[in-house]
């Protein structure tokens, strides 16, 4: 599979996880990875200065993609995303 623009192979997945989303790069990685129809995605962020929803309105209700307000500091949160997900 390859993402937009990509010239390299991108292996997907049964599911992978994001951190930082729904900042301006993350999103469109996110929003690349769902086009591509490359597997499941779970976004975890804060949504400090550079994170906004708003990026990912578009794919919100696609039933590939989950989103988590929450901090990758968090290790009781990101060990029980990575054993559920």
């Amino acid at each position: 599979m390859r993402l937009a623009g990509k010239t390299e192979e991108i292996t997907c997945s049964d599911s992978i996880l994001v951190t930082g989303g729904a900042g301006f790069i993350g999103s469109n990685f996110v929003l690349d990875w769902l086009a591509a129809d490359c597997g499941a995605i779970v976004n975890l962020d804060k949504l400090t200065y550079a994170g906004n929803p708003e990026n990912l309105a578009s794919v919100e209700s696609s039933g590939a993609y989950t989103f988590l307000h929450g901090d990758i500091c968090d290790a009781e949160l990101v060990a029980s995303l990575l054993q559920k997900h």
